[in-house]
């Protein structure tokens, strides 16, 4: 029983997942430092609210076409900012999450930490 024990693979088995879990800890690590360098763009009103925002979620800049800044309609320039910012926090997120897939290849890891 012993000797088949050690057949299915025992603790050489647990030191090679260790070492992927490692790797994989790794790319994590290195994959996150690379978004946070990312930027990307979205814009709400047909480009009168563009955003920028960063790997981190982080609003870089917001510009707004002066066309669209109507005094008498504040709430119109309100809806088109909250727009273009959720827009653009879901993009990050999306981006987050495809790169993510990329070093983990789907494997949900929440068991393991």
């Amino acid at each position: 029983m012993k000797k088949g024990f050690q057949g299915m693979g025992g603790m050489p088995n647990m030191n090679n997942m260790m070492k992927q879990v490692q790797k994989m800890q790794k790319q994590m690590e290195e994959m996150q430092e690379e978004l946070n360098r990312k930027e990307l763009e979205t814009s709400a009103g047909g480009g009168a609210v563009t955003v920028k925002i960063n790997g981190k979620k982080e609003i870089l800049a917001i510009e707004i076409k002066p066309e669209v800044i109507d005094p008498d309609d504040a709430e119109m320039l309100q809806d088109l900012i909250m727009a273009a910012v959720n827009e653009a926090i879901r993009s990050a997120e999306e981006m987050v999450s495809k790169e993510m897939a990329k070093v983990t290849g789907n494997v949900s890891l929440l068991g393991l930490f």
